[in-house]
């Protein structure tokens, strides 16, 4: 039985990518697309290089019509999809790929965030959409939060071995690398070509960076007390992908061990031979995450090195993934395609 499928916000990059994988799934098939400033125009006027899929014309939230509809994807930006989910039917499968739901509790949103939220109960309700992880909850979830990009790359690098007692929690640093598509498509004076080319750049360093509240949240819960990284991420000249590389302190031979029997099973999550470290350029335009680990000249500490595209296993790629388990189809379905070559 085909699922129907709207996806709102879907003029923005994440949205270009759900329409990119939804095109090749068995079982889903969109519906319904909004945009609102981008309202009656076609997919293909958008996005030329969907030019070759049938798909509806985009229309305003408004003018869809959710009964009809059997999961929605929100691709919103980030403090506007609280409300919009708050007004959808209470019968409707979400995930949602905005930062609004990723936080649990309503005050570490205020403080990450800088106001409110909007919709406090929707907020106990949202599952964390770290699929690997919670799984069984997915299963059973009416709303789904998926993870920033950058927060997910670290946490397949570090969860295991936290769960595991191998590192030191109090010594995590995470050093990301990530593509100027992470930013969004909004046109912005330091995104221009001219602006960004030739360079790179650290941002929201020191402890200002919102996937901090994800990692206090996640890693703290796994150790059961308070848990602070230092986390660093850096704007990249590149579109698309993400590289994560945390440095830690615990034995090598035993970290790359539980890394490749916790994801052995895996699908998406690929452990290297030890030693072997990823690229970005081996999992673009995938839902694969590899991940690498290698021992320092520092007796007793290791770098652990993920790498996967923010667009895909970061964002729309996972929401897809989150989609099937919700649906009852087979957790792969329409995201086995390879990574792009060259």
């Amino acid at each position: 039985m085909t699922a129907r499928i709207a996806i709102l916000g879907a003029s923005g990059y994440t949205g270009a990518e759900l329409i990119r994988f939804l095109a090749g799934h068995p079982a889903f098939r969109v519906t319904a697309v909004s945009a609102d400033r981008k309202a009656g125009q076609s997919v293909a006027e958008v996005f030329p290089f969907l030019r070759h899929l049938d798909l509806p014309r985009l229309v305003r939230i408004d003018e869809i019509d959710f009964s009809s509809v059997d999961l929605c994807f929100c691709a919103l930006p980030h403090a506007t999809t609280q409300q919009v989910v708050a007004s959808l039917p209470r019968t409707l499968k979400i995930v949602d790929l905005s930062a609004d739901f990723r936080l649990r509790d309503p005050a570490a949103y205020q403080e990450w965030y800088g106001q409110p939220h909007a919709a406090p109960d929707l907020q106990a309700e949202a599952v964390y959409g770290l699929t690997e992880f919670y799984r069984d909850a997915i299963r059973g979830a009416r709303l789904v939060a998926g993870t920033g990009c950058n927060a997910a790359a670290v946490q397949y690098a570090v969860r295991p071995l936290l769960s595991a007692g191998l590192i030191d929690p109090d010594e995590i640093v995470a050093d990301v690398k990530a593509g100027v598509s992470g930013a969004g498509r909004s046109l912005r004076e330091n995104l221009l070509h001219a602006e960004l080319s030739g360079g790179t750049h650290a941002y929201s360093a020191g402890g200002r960076h919102r996937h901090l509240g994800e990692f206090d949240q996640e890693f703290s819960a796994i150790v059961g007390r308070p848990v602070r990284i230092q986390f660093t991420p850096h704007l990249m000249p590149f579109n698309r992908g993400i590289l994560a590389t945390c440095y830690l302190r615990g034995d090598p031979a035993a970290v790359h061990a539980a890394l490749a029997a916790a994801y052995g099973a895996e699908p998406f999550l690929r452990v290297l031979p030890f030693g072997a470290l990823p690229s970005t350029r081996d999992i673009a335009g995938s839902n694969f995450c590899d991940i690498g680990v290698i021992g320092d000249r520092i007796s007793g500490r290791v770098v652990v090195v993920s790498a996967m595209d923010n667009l895909a296993k970061g964002s729309s790629g996972q929401a897809i993934q989150n989609a099937n388990l919700m649906l009852g189809q087979a957790e792969t379905a329409g995201l086995m395609g390879p990574p792009v070559f060259p």
